[in-house]
């Protein structure tokens, strides 16, 4: 729901700061996901407390952290180096 609500309003402004859209897009969606993560909505703590109850809730949160730093660090990555976002693509389909 929220992409359907903050994109619509975001992505002018980002096309007349001159911001590539697909990696304004690729970061909403990596941001996403760490918010995923990350208390206090942790949705997926949630999902997996209810898969695996004999888990506390504190064990699933410190299971997440090395996951959380890895995407915070691949944003940061796209954030600085813009250019990564298109390499792969660009390696695969030669543009």
């Amino acid at each position: 729901a929220i992409i359907f609500i903050f994109l619509p309003m975001f992505i002018p402004v980002v096309e007349k700061l001159g911001y590539n859209i697909l990696w304004f897009c690729i970061l909403v969606a990596v941001n996403l996901q760490t918010a995923f993560l990350s208390p206090p909505v942790a949705v997926a703590a949630y999902y997996l407390k209810g898969v695996a109850p004999s888990y506390e809730l504190w064990d699933i949160y410190a299971g997440m952290v090395q996951f959380m730093v890895l995407q915070i660090l691949g944003l940061v990555i796209v954030l600085l180096f813009p250019q990564t976002v298109f390499w792969l693509p660009a390696l695969l389909f030669g543009k």
